[in-house]
């Protein structure tokens, strides 16, 4: 008969390695569809992320060591520890914090272009939720910086990465009205005139909750001034919250990173309202037939008229017959199109400029993309739709350093193309 192996022996440290390696395999393996680019970088990261998670949830220390009160803060802490990336100019760009209108920016010019020649622009807002990230303040994450910094040099010109505050600290609409006051005052002649950039020339673009807030802005400026952006170009972008049952909604809804019960999340501390509403949205009883108020916005996001038959595939609508009004009574903005851009009416859609929209078919947010698209054509918009078989949420910051992927870096060189082309 063998001998027991204790915690103390050899044996016990060799069983707690076994241990640890099959805990480590169970989160780091997960199922994905087999046309994902590269599954293990994608699983990697995932793992990584559910392992702060996991740590936020069950070390109630971990937070109170860093001096953080809400998860999202250690979430936060810990993308920026891995992204950090001060503003460091290089032969091809200049790269400088600064401030707009008080918000916070990271401004990257081109240095190639001759003197007095004046350069396309670009605004850009980062994703992450409205809660993760940064773009400025010797704290931006690396892969947007190298991302801007590649914009700027390959268009040569000037990328503006905004740089707005965050929840759970700022609610909607802060998030949404820095990115506003911040654009507004780069459009204004003399600031233009300050980075050397034609008028003409500039566009706005931003990925996932970035896009929201890029199509918010482009939508607000088109009001104002149907003029001021010449292009618009929209990352899997995050439009609407009225249907967490599309088909890419129920297609993709364990697929990392961006899991559907997270994002619903991302929507309630976007929105300041309680988390308690999570899962009457995953089960669209905030939008119910009896709640008759949102009859309206679902006619907006009415997948089933707005989306090919290819991205319908064999799913079925969810609408309860019954919901929960509280839901939209406590949180409005789930309504208000500054929050979700795919509920603006017609005329205000008309007004916006030509526009590139990226999807990717393994991402829950692939059909409000492609929704945004099919309204906007409606509207008399010319647009560009880039879609991506072996694409998933976040995969164009897989074109950088450490994780290099082939989608990646091929959604990277045809949007820059697409800018180059159209800027």
């Amino acid at each position: 008969m063998k001998p027991v192996a204790f915690p103390g022996s050899n044996g016990g440290r060799h069983f707690r390695i076994k241990v640890a390696k099959t805990v480590l395999a169970y989160y780091v393996y997960i199922p994905l569809p087999n046309t994902v680019s590269e599954p293990w970088k994608l699983r990697v990261v995932d793992a990584l992320l559910r392992g702060v998670m996991i740590l936020v949830s069950k070390g109630g220390n971990l937070a109170h060591d860093l001096g953080l009160s809400h998860r999202i803060y250690v979430l936060n802490f810990a993308v920026n520890r891995f992204e950090v990336q001060g503003p460091r100019s290089s032969k091809a760009v200049l790269v400088t914090d600064t401030a707009f209108a008080g918000v916070q920016v990271r401004v990257f010019e081109s240095t190639r272009r001759k003197e007095g020649e004046l350069k396309r622009a670009v605004i850009y807002l980062h994703g992450g939720g409205w809660a993760l990230g940064s773009a400025s303040k010797w704290s931006g994450m690396r892969s947007y910086d190298s991302l801007c910094r590649r914009m700027a040099e390959d268009l040569k010109g000037v990328v503006v990465s905004i740089d707005y505050r965050l929840a759970p600290e700022a609610r909607f609409p802060e998030q949404y009205n820095d990115a506003l006051r911040a654009s507004r005052y780069f459009l204004q002649p003399r600031v233009l005139a300050r980075y050397s950039v034609e008028p003409s020339r500039v566009g706005v673009s931003g990925d996932s909750a970035g896009g929201n807030l890029a199509a918010a802005v482009a939508q607000q400026v088109g009001v104002i001034s149907p003029s001021k952006f010449k292009v618009q170009a929209l990352i899997y972008p995050v439009l609407q919250a009225l249907d967490f049952n599309t088909p890419s909604y129920q297609q993709n809804q364990n697929v990392p990173i961006l899991y559907r019960p997270l994002m619903a999340h991302f929507w309630l501390e976007y929105l300041d309202g309680d988390l308690s509403f999570i899962q009457p949205l995953l089960a669209n009883k905030h939008t119910a037939l009896d709640v008759y108020w949102t009859a309206q916005g679902r006619a907006k996001v009415n997948w089933t008229q707005l989306l090919p038959a290819s991205f319908r595939k064999h799913y079925k609508p969810v609408a309860p017959a019954h919901g929960l009004a509280q839901v939209v009574e406590e949180v409005p903005a789930l309504l208000d199109p500054r929050a979700a851009p795919l509920l603006a009416e017609r005329d205000v859609l008309a007004r916006l400029p030509r526009t590139y929209i990226l999807t990717c078919e393994h991402d829950v947010l692939r059909d409000d993309g492609l929704m945004y698209g099919r309204r906007l054509e409606e509207a008399a918009v010319s647009v560009t739709h880039d879609h991506y078989e072996d694409g998933f949420h976040g995969c164009m910051v897989f074109a950088f350093w450490p994780a290099y992927s082939s989608v990646g870096q091929r959604t990277v060189e045809n949007y820059i193309r697409w800018l180059d082309d159209n800027l």
